[in-house]
């Protein structure tokens, strides 16, 4: 394959958006079949916090490493490599009938996902051309895509035939692990003519002082948390916040968690493009911020207005993923798989954290307060305006 360093690389990007919409897809079926393993086990709103603690634990703990292990040593078959383990994780969760038995199948996915999320984000910059931001959100609108899709798929398929017929979304692994393989072949050969092409990045500064990186990676790291402690929320509990205040039957509101997601996914493309345009730091700051007065609202109206903001909330607070990865990555440009490891797995870690503490607090409280409190959470995106500009002065 020849491979054109200068240019950006669309059919890779494309490719890396395809294989992040099929894993994700996968793994959105997780939280997906909430509703039914509750019913027919009679687990507990904690036990399932438990269950998505698992999974995001799992693949948290792992992404900064490998992550790091692909800045040393580039593995090009990794991606195909890591969809093995999310094909063997879904066998074992379509025949699970024990807590110990859902809790290491989950574990086994988030093993896949932990390989697959900073190698891909790393072969994603390499295939930018410069346009990184752009970049990254093709990458991430795949993996939106995929948890926008993964709950319609389950109420059309899981819920009515029940936990054994996961089974077929190992159809999806192996499928994703055929066209990885393209990405794979373009990576190996990058990797052998050359990697390092500084011109790209001539307009990002590299005088940004030590200690002010490190409060900007701080900052950073308190945006990913008040976004995806927030996020967990509505992606593990907006069904049940739906069935618990208006009564919708599961597969209603599975469709308006589709919409969330469908939305969520639209807000990161637009996210990317106004990112490279005019700038990363303000899209983190608007993207999260402004998502406040809708979160805040969206506990205390009806039911058409609750489906609507919640549409709103996914465009905008999803907007900011791509832009945060990529300008921590600009902060240590020498370290991006490391880097994007630490940020997804923060985004997968929080997120667990985050399932488990709104579980355990609904089972105290109420669904309606645990959707009242993760409202403020979005106010943190104030902080955003303390990030240092990376782009250099024209």
């Amino acid at each position: 394959m020849k491979v054109n360093h200068n240019g950006t690389a669309y059919s890779i990007l494309i490719t890396c958006g395809i294989g992040h919409f099929l894993n994700d897809m996968i793994q959105s079926v997780i939280p997906s079949i909430y509703p039914l393993i509750k019913d027919t086990y009679g687990f507990s709103f904690a036990q399932i916090g438990i269950i998505t603690l698992v999974f995001q634990m799992t693949s948290s703990i792992l992404q900064p490493f490998t992550g790091y292990y692909a800045d040393r040593r580039p593995a090009p078959y990794a991606l195909s490599i890591s969809m093995c383990f999310t094909l063997t994780g879904l066998l074992m969760l379509s025949g699970a009938s024990t807590f110990l038995t859902i809790l290491i199948a989950v574990g086994i996915i988030g093993m896949g996902s932990s390989i697959f999320h900073p190698e891909a984000s790393r072969v994603a910059q390499m295939a930018s051309g410069g346009k990184k931001s752009l970049a990254q959100s093709i990458f991430q609108v795949g993996g939106n895509g995929g948890n926008a899709l993964g709950p319609l798929l389950a109420a059309l398929i899981v819920l009515p035939f029940g936990q054994s017929s996961i089974r077929w979304f190992a159809l999806i692994a192996i499928l994703a692990a055929g066209i990885l393989l393209y990405v794979a072949s373009w990576y190996k050969e990058r990797i052998a003519t050359h990697t390092d092409h500084p011109e790209i990045n001539a307009d990002i500064r590299n005088d940004i002082p030590r200690r002010q990186v490190h409060t900007a990676m701080f900052i950073l790291v308190a945006l990913i948390f008040s976004k995806y402690f927030y996020l967990s929320c509505m992606s593990s509990y907006f069904t049940f916040f739906l069935m618990d205040k208006f009564s919708m039957t599961v597969q209603n509101s599975q469709l308006c968690l589709f919409a969330f997601l469908a939305a969520s996914a639209l807000g990161t493309v637009g996210g990317g493009l106004l990112g490279d345009k005019y700038g990363r730091k303000y899209i983190i700051w608007g993207s999260i911020l402004g998502a406040a007065p809708f979160a805040l609202l969206l506990p205390h109206v009806n039911c058409f207005w609750t489906i609507v903001l919640s549409v709103i909330i996914g465009l905008v607070i999803s907007s900011a993923f791509s832009s945060i990865v990529v300008y921590a990555t600009d902060l240590m440009p020498d370290r991006i798989g490391m880097i994007s490891g630490v940020f997804f797995g923060l985004m997968f870690g929080l997120g667990g954290i985050g399932s488990a503490f709104f579980g355990w607090l609904a089972d105290k409280t109420s669904i309606w307060f645990i959707f009242n409190a993760s409202a403020y959470l979005p106010l943190f995106g104030v902080v955003a305006g303390f990030l240092p500009d990376t782009k250099k002065k024209q």
